[in-house]
C-alpha cells in the first residue's frame, strides 16, 4: 500500500513536470536563430548592453567577431558585462564600454562626438534601452520630460539623428528600433504628451493599472519613429526595422514589481515568460540577417514579419517625427 506521505510529495512534482512540458511545448513557437554568419569588420551600437536583452544581443554579435560598442547609463555595469561576456567567449569580437544617458541631451551630444572621433562608421545601431517605472512616481528625465517619452523615445530619436551620417557611411546599414507588441495599447495624446492628467490620476488612484500608459505609448512612438525614418533613408542604402522580444524575464519591470508579484503571476511568468536570451533572438535577426537586406519599414516578432493590429494613421506619424524635432532642437538649436 502506497502511504499518504509518498502520494503528497508526487503530486507537487507532477504539477511541476506537467508546468515544464507546457513551458517546452509552448517555447517551440519562440524562433532560435542559429545562423552564425561571421560578423568580422562590422560595427554594432546597443544602447543599454549592460543587462537584460540587450546583453544577451551582444554575447550573439560578439560570438560572431562583431565589433559592439555597449552604450551604457553605467560605465561600471558596462564593464563588468564586457569581463563576464570575455571569461565564456576570450576570441569574439570587441567590446567597447561607453558612457549614454539617454535621459540627458546633454549626455547624448558627448556620447556621439566621442563616437564621431573614433569611429568611421557604424554599422548597425541598435535602440534597445529602455524604463518603466510606474506613473504615480512621476518621473522626469535631467531636460524635464516623462521618463517614457524622453528616454524611450526622445533619447533615441536625437541619438538615432545625430549618428545618420555614420549609419549612411557604414551602407548597408540598420537601425533595429527594440519596440513591444504593447504599442497597440498606446495613444498619443499631443496635448499631454507629458502624461500629467495620467500621473494626477495615478497618484489618486490605488494601485496600479494593467499596462503602464507611459510604456505603452512610448513604444507606440518608437513604431512611429521606425516607420517614419525608414521613409526617409529610403534609397541610403539604412534599414530601418521595428521588433518585439516578447515577454521577457529582464530588470525592465524591477520598478513595478513587488514580491507578492511574483507569487501571484508565477504560473503565468512560467508558462508566458521567455528569458533574456530567448527574448534577444528576433533583435539579433533583425541587426545581421543578410535574407532582410534591403528590407526597411516593418515590424518583426519571433524573426518574422508581425502584423500590428493598431491603426497607424499617416498624419499622427508626422506630426509625432515634427513635434519631436520642436521638442529636441527647443533646448539648443542643434541641426538633425
Amino acid at each position: 500500500m502506497v502511504s499518504s506521505t509518498v502520494v503528497y510529495a508526487a503530486v507537487p512534482i507532477s504539477v511541476i513536470v506537467a508546468i515544464g512540458l507546457i513551458r517546452k511545448w509552448r517555447s517551440r513557437s519562440w524562433t532560435k536563430y542559429i545562423c552564425n554568419t561571421c560578423l568580422r569588420g562590422k560595427t554594432f551600437l546597443i544602447t543599454g548592453a549592460n543587462s537584460g536583452i540587450g546583453l544577451e544581443t551582444a554575447k550573439a554579435l560578439v560570438k560572431r567577431k562583431a565589433r559592439v560598442i555597449f552604450a551604457c547609463r553605467d560605465l561600471n555595469k558596462a564593464k563588468n558585462a564586457i569581463a563576464n561576456i570575455r571569461k565564456e567567449q576570450p576570441t569574439g569580437g570587441e567590446m567597447i564600454p561607453m558612457l549614454l544617458d539617454l535621459s540627458s541631451f546633454e549626455s547624448i551630444e558627448k556620447f556621439v562626438e566621442i563616437v564621431k572621433a573614433g569611429f568611421h562608421k557604424i554599422d548597425v545601431l541598435i535602440n534597445n534601452a529602455g524604463v518603466v517605472v510606474p506613473l504615480d512616481q512621476d518621473a522626469k528625465t535631467k531636460d524635464g520630460f516623462e521618463i517614457h517619452l524622453g528616454v524611450n523615445h526622445l533619447g533615441h530619436y536625437y541619438l538615432t539623428n545625430l549618428l545618420l551620417d555614420h549609419l549612411k557611411r557604414g551602407a548597408p546599414s540598420r537601425v533595429v528600433v527594440v519596440s513591444s507588441t504593447l504599442h497597440e495599447k498606446g495613444k498619443i495624446n499631443f496635448a499631454d504628451l507629458n502624461l500629467k492628467q495620467e500621473i494626477e490620476d495615478a497618484k489618486r488612484r490605488k494601485g496600479s493599472r494593467r499596462h503602464n500608459p507611459g510604456y505603452c505609448n512610448s513604444k507606440l512612438m518608437n513604431c512611429y519613429f521606425a516607420r517614419a525614418l525608414a521613409d526617409k533613408l529610403s534609397g541610403t542604402g539604412v534599414d530601418v526595422n521595428t521588433c518585439c522580444p516578447g515577454f521577457c524575464y529582464t530588470d525592465l519591470f524591477r520598478n513595478s514589481i513587488r514580491w507578492y508579484h511574483y507569487i501571484l503571476m508565477a504560473p503565468v511568468f512560467l508558462l508566458f515568460m521567455r528569458s533574456a536570451q530567448q527574448g534577444a533572438q528576433t533583435v539579433v535577426y533583425c541587426a545581421s540577417d543578410y535574407s532582410i537586406e534591403g528590407s526597411s519599414g516593418k515590424f518583426y516578432r519571433d524573426c518574422e514579419p508581425y502584423d500590428s493590429k493598431y491603426p497607424f494613421d499617416k498624419d499622427e506619424e508626422i506630426k509625432l517625427w515634427n513635434v519631436s524635432d520642436e521638442l529636441v532642437k527647443a533646448r539648443k538649436p542643434i541641426p538633425l
